[in-house]
C-alpha cells in the first residue's frame, strides 16, 4: 500500500540520519583523543588573525575574553528533528595571567520544526564574563539558560552594544571571515574520555580551566595555548 511504503521510506531515512550522526561522533571522539582535535583547534584560532579588520572578531572581544572555546567541526543534520554534535577544546586565561591548558569539551543539541540536511562549520565561543567563565569551569553547562549567549558581533565598528554584555560570544569561520552565530540550547560537558588520554587521568574541568594541572605532554595542546595567546597579543597591537 503507498501509505505503508512512505511511512517505510521515512523510516529509512531516519535510521540513516541516526546512522550518520553516529558515526559522526564516533569520528570526533576518536578525534580528539589522538590530538589531532588540537591541531585542527589551532588552525581555526589561527583564522581569526588572517580575517580582515572588518570581517572578524573584534579587537574588544579578543582583549576582553576570559576563556576561548573551540569547536572545529560542529556537525549538523536534520530531518524533522535536527541536531548537532561537536567536539572541543577550552583555555581560560589563569590568574597569573597565563592561559590554561587544553580542556577538552563536547557540545551537542537537538532543534525540531521543517528542516532536513546537513553541514559542519568550525565554531569558536569567547568567554566574555564571570557568569560565563563559571559556568564553563563547572563541566557541563546549557548555553542561553545557565549561562547568556548570543551571537558575536562582527567588524571593528561593531557596537559595544551588540551582545558584549552575554557571558558567551559565538562565531562561526565561513569564507575567511568570521560571522556570528547561535548555539542557544546546546549543552557542553566535559569530554572525560579526552581528558584522560591528554591527562593520564580524569582530572577535572575546573581544574584545568584553572591552571591547577600541568600541560599535558602534546606538542598540540601547547600550539593551541600559544595561538590563543597570539590572537589575543595581535588584536592589542592594532
Amino acid at each position: 500500500m503507498p501509505g505503508v511504503k512512505n511511512v517505510r521510506c521515512v523510516i529509512a531515512i531516519l535510521a540513516c540520519c541516526v546512522a550518520s550522526w553516529t558515526l559522526a561522533q564516533a569520528q570526533d571522539e576518536k578525534s580528539a583523543a589522538n590530538g589531532s582535535e588540537l591541531e585542527h583547534a589551532t588552525e581555526t584560532v589561527k583564522n581569526i588573525t588572517a580575517a580582515s579588520p572588518d570581517k572578524g572578531v573584534p579587537k574588544q572581544v579578543l582583549e576582553g575574553a576570559k576563556c576561548v572555546a573551540v569547536i572545529p567541526k560542529l556537525i549538523k543534520g536534520a530531518f524533522i528533528v535536527g541536531g548537532e554534535h561537536g567536539t572541543g577544546v577550552a583555555t581560560c586565561r589563569t590568574p597569573e595571567g597565563n592561559w590554561s591548558g587544553p580542556a577538552p569539551f563536547s557540545v551537542s543539541g537537538v532543534s525540531w520544526g521543517p528542516q532536513i540536511g546537513g553541514k559542519s562549520t568550525d565554531l569558536m565561543m569567547f568567554i566574555m564574563n564571570e557568569e560565563g567563565m563559571n559556568g564553563l569551569m563547572k563541566g557541563h553547562v546549557k548555553l542561553g539558560a545557565d549561562v547568556s549567549a548570543a551571537a558575536g558581533p562582527v567588524g571593528r565598528s561593531a557596537s559595544a552594544d551588540a551582545g558584549y554584555k552575554a557571558g558567551i560570544l559565538t562565531y562561526s569561520s565561513s569564507k575567511g571571515a568570521f560571522i556570528g552565530a547561535s548555539l542557544n540550547g546546546a549543552e557542553l560537558q566535559q569530554d572525560h574520555k579526552a581528558t584522560k588520554e591528554w591527562y593520564g587521568d580524569d582530572v577535572a574541568f575546573g581544574d584545568i580551566l584553572k591552571g591547577k594541572t600541568p600541560m599535558p605532554k602534546i606538542a598540540a595542546a601547547r600550539d593551541f595555548v600559544n595561538a590563543v595567546q597570539n590572537a589575543k597579543e595581535t588584536a592589542q597591537m592594532h
